[in-house]
């Protein structure tokens, strides 16, 4: 007798930036009757994060909508407690507060001075844990705050003072490491880029493609230099070896393996990127990883 593995998938990363509005809704409408759970916006220089949050929400009944992720510098705490307080109550708790320091550049072009990330980090969540001089909603329930790290230093943090933390291209091993740091008690949420082919070029240029963004980053070079990679594997579009160890690309099986190693290593689930060649291979992706 045989049975069925759940899928470790608790959500989708969402970037609302490249749909046009009704695209947008229907996009998150079929993943809400796929069974999917969550939808996760970027917050990158397209729409505000939360208005977009508020729009899927109003356009929804069940799956839940998460800031994945806002920039801590782009917005002061008050700010940020209104929108996430807000959305909360009007979509009877649906909404989920992912926060995070970015980088230095998303600082920069918003003319703001980079701070400390991980006291910024740890002052910003207590301030939304605590008493705020605003009108916040009479009854709300308390909104679930996750941070993104991958830092030792923001991830110890991130288990001080959050409901659950998400990291974004690592290992196994790093997801063991991350465990013990964040503690037993918090969520740990593991993003992975995916890609449903069988075929290593169409796999690769896709994953490139998703990757492309974070490869001049520094903070990401030092976290891939600290896990054996160098100079020439993030230099002239990312190395095939980073590309296949940062990307899950394959059958469905070997995306579900590629998942489960990290349930294995202690994550509890998985926000899963899904990447693809045309809109009906991401689709065919999402329906076979739904939960």
């Amino acid at each position: 007798m045989t049975t069925t593995r759940r899928s470790p998938v608790a959500g989708i990363m969402t970037v609302a930036d490249m749909m046009q509005p009704k695209d947008l809704i229907e996009h998150v409408q079929r993943l809400e009757s796929t069974g999917h759970l969550s939808a996760w916006l970027p917050d990158i220089f397209g729409r505000e994060i939360y208005v977009t949050a508020g729009f899927i929400l109003h356009h929804t009944t069940k799956i839940k909508v998460a800031s994945g992720i806002a920039h801590m510098y782009g917005r002061d705490a008050i700010c940020s407690s209104q929108a996430a307080r807000t959305l909360s109550e009007l979509s009877g708790g649906r909404f989920i507060q992912g926060l995070g320091v970015s980088n230095t550049i998303a600082s920069e072009m918003r003319g703001i001075p980079w701070e400390n990330p991980v006291q910024k980090t740890r002052e910003y969540v207590n301030a939304l844990r605590g008493p705020l001089p605003i009108m916040a909603p009479a009854v709300y329930e308390p909104v679930p705050i996750y941070i993104a790290a991958h830092g030792p230093k923001m991830l110890a943090v991130a288990g001080e003072v959050a409901d659950g933390v998400n990291t974004y291209m690592q290992t196994p091993e790093h997801t063991t490491h991350a465990r013990g740091l964040v503690g037993a008690d918090k969520v740990l949420n593991v993003v992975l880029p995916c890609c449903l082919t069988t075929d290593p070029a169409i796999g690769r240029a896709v994953g490139r493609a998703m990757v492309s963004i974070y490869l001049p980053l520094p903070a990401y070079q030092r976290q891939w230099a600290s896990q054996g990679f160098d100079e020439s594997d993030w230099t002239n579009g990312g190395s095939d070896r980073l590309v296949d160890t940062y990307v899950a690309w394959g059958n469905i099986e070997s995306i579900r393996n590629r998942m489960q190693e990290h349930i294995d290593a202690g994550a509890n689930s998985i926000i899963m990127a899904a990447g693809g060649y045309s809109p009906e291979n991401s689709w065919e992706l999402l329906e076979a990883t739904a939960p």
